[in-house]
C-alpha cells in the first residue's frame, strides 16, 4: 500500500465532509457526552488504582454486546448487562486490591472467551462484530442515543451525590471507614456507575480500546494539576476534545473511530508528561 492509499484512507472524504458529518452528527454527541463523564469518572478510577478493573468490565461488556448480537437484542443493552455483571463482582467481592485484581485477572478471559464464542456463532454481518473491538460512528440511531445521554446524566448524578465520600474513601480508605463512610457500599455503586460509562464506551470506541476514554484524559490531567477542581475539569476536557476530536477525523476516512481517538489522547498524553516533567525540573532547580 503507498502513501497515497494511506492518507486516502485516513482524510480521503474530506471532500464531502460536511455531508458524512451530517449523517453522524448522533455520533459526535455521543462522544461528547462520553468524553466529559469518562474524564470525570476515569479521576476516580486513577485515585483507586482501577485501570486493570476498566478493562475487566469491558470485557464482560463486550461479552454481553456480543450475546445480545447472537440473540437479535439490542447491542447496548446487552453491553450494560455484562457491565454491570461485573462491575456488581468487582465492586462487592473486591474490597481489597489484591482480592480486586484476582477477580479481574478470572473474570477478564472468562468475558473475553464468552465473547468469542458468540461472536463465531453469530451468523450476520462481519461489520457488527469487527465495531464491538473497534468501535462504531455510523450507527448511534436517535433512540439510542437518548439512553446514551439518559446514562450519562445517571451516572453524572450519581458521581455529584457520593462526590465528598467517593474522594475521601478514594484517597484514604482506612481513615474513611474509620469516619463512618460506608466503604463497601460506595466502592459498589461507584463501580456500577463506571459500568456503566464502560458500556456506554464500548458502543462508541471499542472494548479493546475503553481505557483511552477512561483513564488516559484523568492520567494526562493528574500530570499536570493536583487541585481537586482543576483535576476533574481538565480530565473532562481531554476527555472530550478526544472522542469529539477523534469522531471529527473519523468520518474523513474509511477506518474505525478508535484509531483515532486513541492517538489524540495520547498525544494529550504526552504532552501533559512533558509539561509536568518541566515543571519538576524547575521546581528543583529553584529549590
Amino acid at each position: 500500500m503507498s502513501w497515497s492509499d494511506i492518507w486516502n484512507a485516513m482524510f480521503g472524504g474530506a471532500a464531502d465532509y460536511g455531508e458524512i458529518l451530517a449523517l453522524v452528527s448522533n455520533s459526535v454527541w455521543a462522544g461528547a457526552v462520553l468524553g466529559l463523564v469518562g474524564g470525570l469518572i476515569g479521576v476516580f478510577v486513577m485515585q483507586r488504582d482501577m485501570a486493570f478493573a476498566v478493562h475487566g468490565i469491558s470485557e464482560l461488556s463486550f461479552a454481553g454486546a456480543a450475546g445480545a448480537l447472537l440473540l437479535g437484542a439490542d447491542a447496548v443493552t446487552g453491553s450494560i448487562v455484562g457491565s454491570l455483571i461485573a462491575a456488581g463482582i468487582i465492586g462487592w467481592l473486591g474490597a481489597r486490591a489484591r482480592e480486586r485484581n484476582s477477580i479481574i485477572g478470572v473474570l477478564m478471559p472468562f468475558g473475553l472467551g464468552l465473547g468469542i464464542l458468540f461472536l463465531s456463532l453469530y451468523q450476520g454481518r462481519s461489520a457488527n462484530r469487527f465495531s464491538l473491538l473497534t468501535g462504531q460512528i455510523v450507527t448511534v440511531q436517535n433512540a439510542q442515543l437518548g439512553w446514551l445521554i439518559l446514562i450519562s446524566a445517571v451516572v453524572l448524578v450519581g458521581l455529584l451525590l457520593m462526590w465528598r465520600p467517593l474522594r475521601f474513601d478514594s484517597l484514604d480508605p482506612q481513615a474513611a471507614a474509620a469516619r463512618g463512610v460506608p466503604v463497601r457500599w460506595v466502592s459498589l455503586v461507584f463501580m456500577l456507575l463506571l459500568g456503566l460509562v464502560v458500556a456506554v464506551a464500548v458502543h462508541i470506541i471499542g472494548a479493546l480500546l475503553v481505557l483511552a476514554l477512561v483513564v488516559t484524559p484523568a492520567a494526562a490531567a493528574m500530570r499536570i494539576s493536583a487541585g481537586p477542581v482543576a483535576v476533574p475539569v481538565l480530565a473532562a476536557v481531554f476527555g472530550f476534545v478526544s472522542a469529539v476530536g477523534g469522531i471529527l477525523l473519523a468520518v474523513m476516512g474509511e477506518l474505525p473511530v478508535s484509531p483515532y481517538i486513541t492517538t489524540i489522547s495520547f498525544v494529550i498524553y504526552v504532552v501533559c508528561r512533558l509539561i509536568g516533567l518541566r515543571r519538576d525540573r524547575v521546581t528543583r532547580s529553584a529549590a
